[in-house]
């Protein structure tokens, strides 16, 4: 799933909501006293990005909408559909079996017959023996319908249910993109507030931001490291994020992201409060919640070097199936005012086991997930710094694919993502007012 194209329109929710940014970097604001008063309100130019991406958003939940409905009303109604062409054919079997049956009926009659017009003893014997074939050969064919009719019957709830469960998946799209349309609709009014502002000097007198504007530096990576395919309820998880300049220049200030994010198996159900993530550094062991990293500066990052970051997640117990995703980003500002970021979310999935998977009889456990070829090396030395390349995996993937038992817990995972980075997306704006201001 990619990022900048989830359903739900969270970045503009998270642009014209301050209130709500500010609380993912408290330990920024508390080393500047200045910025807690000072919130980093959005320039007209960053809310016509996040009108545009809202528009787009909204657009892809009106055609999943659009695709879902199609799906049910011509694939599924068509004869080749799986379910409605076994179907078919299971109706077809009980049909010939039913007719089976009447012939064989009739066949015990007409030896009944014969049977009862016999007079020599040796018609009667023949005819009794016809007869009690017949009784046999029906007993059969009742049987057999019997079992046609169960067949045909579980192949029609089979198709039944194959179009309820795309009718909820209809209904949560549609949910979906009218919550889109709404933030669509908020995002307009913002923008068109800044506007009206902007036309008055509304904005001239409440300060400019400083000069030059943030770019996106895809060189500054920050990938999660040694987190296992699959977590199971009752366990805590460590891992790395390593943040790494892969530019031939200095950082001043280096600030990584990192958030968790979860649902359940039929997308439903929301998981975050089942998931807790905490991070720590060599510099500052103690851990603490992850919100409180977005604030949290590593120092200085040389050009080609890395510094890493130790993450630990811990899933409660009680712990419904699902599925997760890390999220994880950075960006930097320097004191010439330069500043930049990572322009996409890292998106590190797993899957969410209820306690008691993975103790050792399951094979595809956590533990043995660490250890499974092709899984990152755990970067030794926490906190410290590394020439080590590493390559940073944005997700792709499509909104929903309709018919698929897994889209909806992608869909409402890339939802939460767009949360997440709207809550990360203006970091750097407000550090740069804050430093401004101060």
């Amino acid at each position: 799933m990619k990022i900048r194209r989830v359903l739900a329109t969270a970045v503009a929710a998270a642009v014209t909501a301050p209130v709500v940014l500010l609380s993912s970097a408290p330990a920024f604001a508390a080393e500047k006293p200045a910025a807690q008063t000072q919130q980093a309100k959005p320039t007209v130019k960053e809310l016509r990005k996040a009108v545009k991406r809202a528009q787009k958003e909204y657009d892809a939940a009106v055609a999943a909408v659009k695709e879902a409905v199609e799906f049910f009303e011509k694939d599924m109604e068509a004869d080749t559909y799986p379910t409605k062409a076994a179907a078919i054919e299971a109706k077809k079997a009980a049909e010939a079996a039913a007719k089976a049956k009447a012939e064989a009926d009739q066949a015990v009659v007409d030896a009944q017959a014969e049977l009862d017009a016999a007079t020599t003893d040796e018609d009667k014997a023949a005819a009794q023996q016809k007869l009690d074939e017949a009784k046999t050969a029906a007993g059969e064919a009742a049987t057999a319908k019997t079992a046609a009719d169960t067949e045909a019957t579980e192949a029609q709830t089979a198709h039944d249910d194959a179009r309820v469960a795309q009718t909820r998946k209809i209904g949560l799209l549609q949910k979906a993109r009218d919550e889109a349309e709404t933030k669509l609709e908020d995002a307009k009014k913002a923008l068109a507030d800044a506007e009206a502002e902007a036309e008055e000097g509304e904005e001239g007198e409440e300060g400019e931001e400083p000069d030059g504007e943030c770019v996106a530096v895809p060189e500054l990576t920050a990938v999660v490291h040694g987190l296992p395919d699959e977590v199971v309820g009752g366990t805590t998880e460590d891992f790395t994020l390593r943040v790494t300049n892969g530019t031939d220049e200095a950082m001043d200030e280096v600030y990584p992201f990192a958030a968790v994010h979860g649902f359940d198996t039929e997308g439903f159900k929301e998981l975050d409060s089942y998931l807790d993530l905490e991070w720590s550094t060599a510099a500052d062991p103690k851990w603490r919640d992850a919100e409180l990293l977005g604030g949290t500066s590593l120092g200085a990052l040389k050009a080609n070097t890395s510094v890493d970051v130790k993450l630990r997640l811990t899933v409660d117990a009680a712990v419904p199936a699902g599925q997760g995703s890390v999220y994880t980003t950075a960006d930097f500002l320097n004191d010439d005012d330069s500043c930049g970021g990572l322009p996409d979310l890292n998106d590190q999935v797993f899957q969410i086991l209820p306690k008691g998977a993975g103790d050792g009889s399951d094979p595809a456990g956590p533990d043995d997930a660490k250890d499974k070829p092709g899984t990152p090396n755990t970067p030794t030395g926490q906190g410290g710094t590394s020439t080590t390349p590493v390559n940073t995996t944005s997700s792709t993937g499509s909104l929903a694919q309709t018919g698929s038992s897994d889209a909806l817990p992608k869909v409402a995972l890339a939802a939460g993502a767009a949360l997440v980075l709207g809550a990360g997306a203006v970091v750097v704006t407000r550090r740069r007012k804050a430093d401004a201001d101060a």
